[in-house]
C-alpha cells in the first residue's frame, strides 16, 4: 500500500523556546511541523505549503498575532486554514473576541495543556486529511466521467459511422437499439426498427428459412450466421449476411443478443459474375472437346464407312470385268456380303443413337427368357469368335425365370457385350459368359438376373474407365488405332439396359488385364407359379387374388400391336374386360359405345398421340365418359414428360418398360379397388 503522507502543522511564535515546547507536545501525531518566528515568516511559509491547522502566538513584536491572522484570511490559498490563537498575557473577553472576530477556531491560555492542545491538533489534522481526500476523490471522478463521456462519444461515433447495421435485443424479442446502417439496410425509420424485427424486412421467399434458422439459434444459444436477400418497402432487394452471438453478465447470465447486418449485394453479385464466367469456360471447354469428339467420330465415321465400300466396289469391278472361276466368285461374294452387313450395322447403331437422342427408341415388350435371348448371340458372335481362336465358355443358370422386355433390344445388348469382347480379345484369348440370379437392395423380394462377359482382352486404363458407356468415345481414335468401330456400341447397350430398368457397370485392372462387364436387370416373379403355395398356406384368398380385377372394363390405347396384345392378356388375366384398340378415334368410338371404368394410354403414337386423346375425352361430358381415370404409359420418362401427363389430365404416368406389378398396383390404387393386389 502507498504510505499516507505527513500532513502540514504551521507553529508561529517570536519565542524559540516555545517552539520547541509545541514541537515536544506535538510530535507524536507524527505529522511535518514547520516553525515560524514572525508573522512575515508565517506568510512566506503560506505562500508554497498548505497546512491543517495554524497554531498562532497573539503577543509578537512588529506584526502581532491578530494582524498576522487577518493577512492570513486576505489570501484566497489560506482563507479557510483554521487557526488556534496562543497567548500567555491577557484573557479578556475583548480580545477573545476579536481573535474570533477574525476567524479563529479556538482561543487557548498558557501554559497549554498537552492532552487538549493535541486533541484539538487532531482533530483539525484528521479533518484535513479528509478533506484532501475528498478532493483527490473529486478529481479522480471528474477525470473517469470525462473519460467515460469520451468513450461514449466513441462508441456513438463508432456506431453511427459502422459500415455495417447493428442491432441489439433483449431475451423477449424486443429490439433496444439499432444504429442508422441498420435502418438503411431495413429500409425502416429510427422509430420503426425499434418496433420491427429484422425478419419482417427479410425477402418473402427467405422468410421461412430465416425464421426456422433464427429460432434455432435462440434455441441452442450458438453464434449465427447466415445469408438472405432484404427486401424494403420500396422494392429494393438487396444480399445481408446476417450474424449474431448471445450477450451475457459476468455472471453468465443472459442479456439479450448483439449482432450485425451487412449488405453483401456487391459480393454476391461478383460471385455469380464469377459463377457465370466458370459456367461460360465449362461450357466452351465442352463445346471444344464435344467438337473435338464429333470431329474424331466423323473421321472414324468415314474411315469405318469406306473401308467396307472399298472392299464392296473392287470386288464388284472384278466381278463385272473378269469372268471367275465359281470358288473365286463365291469368295468375291462372301467378302461383299460380310463388309454390307458390317455396313449395315455401323448404319444402324448410327440410327439408334439417333433415336436415342431424340427419344424414340421403343421396345416392344413382353416376358422374355434370357436363356434363349443368350444362346441366340451366342451363336451369332461364333463366327467371329473362331477365326481368332477365341474359347467361348458359358456358365447359364437354367433357374433364371423372365424378364419384362423386348426380345431383340434384350439380344443385342449381350450381341454387343460379346463382340466388344471378341474385338479386344487377342488370338487363343478366352471369353466367359455367365448368367445368375442375385438378391435385390435389403427389405425387397425383388430379384435380378446378372449378365457377365468376362474377357482376358487389352482391358481398359483406370482413366478412361469412367467414360467408356459415353457416346464416341474410344480409348484410341487415332489413324493408328489397332480396332474398328465408331465407338458407339456400348453407348446403346446402356442406353437399352437403362430402358429395361437395369444397370450395366464396367470393371477393369488395368491395361492388358481384361475387362468384366455386368448387365443386371429385374426379373418377374411367376405368381402364377406360387399362387397354388400361398393360397395353401392361407396367405390370401383365392377369389381375390387371382382376379384382383375382377369384372372391371379396361380401355387400352397403343398404335404397337404386340404392346396391345400382351396388355390385353395381361388384364385379362388379372380378371378384367380388356379392349384393345391402335388410334384416338377408335378409342373415341368404343367410349362412346360401351361403359368403361379405366382408361390405360400410350403417349407417343402416330397421327394423334395420347395427349390429344386425354384432352378429348377430358371435353366430353361426364355420362360420355369425361370422367373416366387414365393411366399415361410413355417411353419418355423425365420429370417433365410426368408433370406433362398429368396435366393434360391422366391420373398417373408409368415409364416404359412396364412392369405388370406396378401397372396392376396403380390401377388399383387409382380406382380405390377394396381388393388386394398382388407384388412381386
Amino acid at each position: 500500500m502507498q504510505m499516507e503522507s505527513k500532513v502540514n502543522i504551521l507553529l508561529v511564535d517570536d519565542k524559540l523556546e516555545n517552539l520547541l515546547a509545541l514541537e515536544a507536545i506535538l510530535e507524536k501525531l507524527g505529522e511535518n511541523l514547520v516553525r515560524a518566528t514572525s508573522g512575515e515568516e508565517a506568510l512566506r511559509c503560506l505562500l508554497h505549503q498548505d497546512f491543517a491547522v495554524i497554531l498562532l502566538d497573539v503577543q509578537m513584536p512588529g506584526m502581532d498575532g491578530f494582524e498576522t491572522a487577518t493577512l492570513i484570511r486576505n489570501r484566497g490559498r489560506s482563507r479557510h486554514t483554521p487557526i488556534i490563537f496562543l497567548t500567555a498575557f491577557s484573557t479578556s473577553d475583548q480580545m477573545l473576541f476579536k481573535g474570533y472576530a477574525l476567524g479563529a477556531v479556538d482561543y487557548l491560555l498558557k501554559p497549554l495543556d498537552p492532552n487538549i492542545l493535541t486533541s484539538k491538533v487532531t482533530v483539525f489534522v484528521e479533518l484535513f486529511k479528509k478533506t484532501e481526500a475528498i478532493k483527490q476523490q473529486a478529481a479522480q471522478l471528474v477525470a473517469v466521467n470525462g473519460s467515460l463521456r469520451q468513450s461514449e462519444e466513441r462508441l456513438r461515433s463508432l456506431s453511427t459511422c459502422s459500415p455495417v447495421g447493428i442491432f441489439e435485443i433483449d431475451t423477449e424479442g424486443g429490439c433496444r437499439y439499432t444504429n442508422p446502417r441498420y435502418q438503411i439496410i431495413c429500409g425502416l425509420k429510427a422509430a420503426e426498427s425499434l418496433e420491427k424485427s429484422w425478419l419482417e424486412s427479410v425477402h418473402p421467399e427467405d422468410r421461412e428459412r430465416a425464421v426456422a434458422s433464427w429460432s434455432n439459434y435462440i434455441c441452442e444459444g450458438r453464434d449465427y450466421s447466415e445469408e438472405f436477400r432484404f427486401q424494403t418497402v420500396h422494392g429494393i432487394v438487396r444480399w445481408v449476411q446476417v450474424r449474431s452471438s448471445p450477450m451475457l453478465s459476468g455472471q453468465g447470465e443472459l442479456l439479450g443478443y448483439v449482432g450485425t447486418l451487412e449488405d453483401i449485394t456487391e459480393r454476391k453479385q461478383a460471385e455469380e459474375v464469377r459463377a457465370q464466367v466458370i459456367r461460360e469456360q465449362t461450357a466452351r471447354q465442352e463445346a471444344e472437346a464435344a467438337n473435338r469428339m464429333k470431329d474424331e467420330f466423323l473421321a472414324v465415321l468415314s474411315h469405318e464407312l469406306r473401308t467396307p465400300l472399298t472392299s464392296m466396289l473392287g470386288w464388284s469391278k472384278i466381278l463385272r470385268s473378269k469372268k471367275l472361276d465359281e470358288k473365286a466368285t463365291s469368295r468375291a461374294l462372301e467378302a461383299i456380303e460380310r463388309n454390307a452387313i458390317s455396313q449395315m450395322q455401323l448404319i444402324e447403331d448410327i440410327l439408334d443413337v439417333s433415336r436415342i437422342i431424340r427419344g424414340q427408341l421403343r421396345l416392344n415388350v413382353s416376358a422374355v427368357n434370357l436363356i434363349s435371348v443368350m444362346e441366340a448371340a451366342l451363336e451369332a458372335v461364333r463366327p467371329l469368335a473362331d477365326p481368332k481362336e477365341i474359347q467361348l465358355t458359358t456358365v447359364l443358370d437354367t433357374s433364371v425365370g423372365s424378364v419384362y422386355g423386348d426380345p431383340a433390344r434384350l439380344q443385342q445388348i449381350v450381341w454387343n457385350l460379346l463382340t466388344n469382347a471378341i474385338k479386344f480379345t487377342a488370338k487363343g484369348g478366352r471369353v466367359e459368359v455367365h448368367l445368375s440370379v442375385i438378391p435385390g437392395e435389403e427389405q425387397t423380394t425383388q430379384k435380378y438376373a446378372q449378365i457377365q462377359v468376362i474377357d482376358t482382352g487389352i482391358g481398359i486404363s483406370s482413366e478412361f474407365l469412367p467414360k467408356v458407356f459415353e457416346r464416341f468415345r474410344q480409348a484410341d481414335s487415332t489413324t493408328t488405332r489397332s480396332h474398328n468401330g465408331l465407338g458407339l456400341g456400348l453407348a446403346i447397350v446402356r442406353h437399352l439396359v437403362e430402358l429395361h430398368k437395369g444397370k450395366i457397370f464396367a470393371q477393369s485392372p488395368g491395361s492388358g488385364q481384361g475387362a468384366t462387364f455386368t448387365v443386371r436387370l429385374p426379373l418377374l416373379q411367376d405368381n402364377r407359379g406360387n399362387r397354388g403355395n400361398r393360397e395353401a398356406t392361407g396367405e390370401i384368398s383365392s377369389s381375390v387374388a387371382s382376379t384382383p380385377l375382377a369384372g372391371l372394363r379396361v380401355l387400352v390405347v397403343d398404335d404397337e400391336a404386340d404392346t396391345r396384345n400382351f396388355l390385353s392378356f395381361m388384364f385379362e388375366e388379372y380378371g378384367a374386360f380388356a379392349t384393345a384398340v391402335a388410334s384416338v378415334d377408335e378409342a373415341l368410338a368404343i367410349l362412346e359405345q360401351a361403359k368403361t371404368d379405366i382408361l390405360i394410354s400410350d403417349i407417343g403414337m402416330s397421327e394423334q398421340d395420347g395427349y390429344t386423346l386425354i384432352r378429348k375425352l377430358r371435353c366430353l361430358e361426364p355420362e360420355r365418359g369425361g370422367c373416366i381415370p387414365a393411366i399415361a404409359l410413355t417411353a419418355y420418362t423425365r420429370e417433365e414428360d410426368r408433370l406433362e401427363a398429368l396435366s393434360a389430365g391422366f391420373q398417373q404416368h408409368l415409364s416404359k418398360p412396364i412392369d405388370p406389378t406396378k401397372l396392376i398396383a396403380m390401377v388399383a390404387s387409382v380406382l380405390k379397388l377394396p381388393v388386394q393386389v398382388p407384388v412381386s
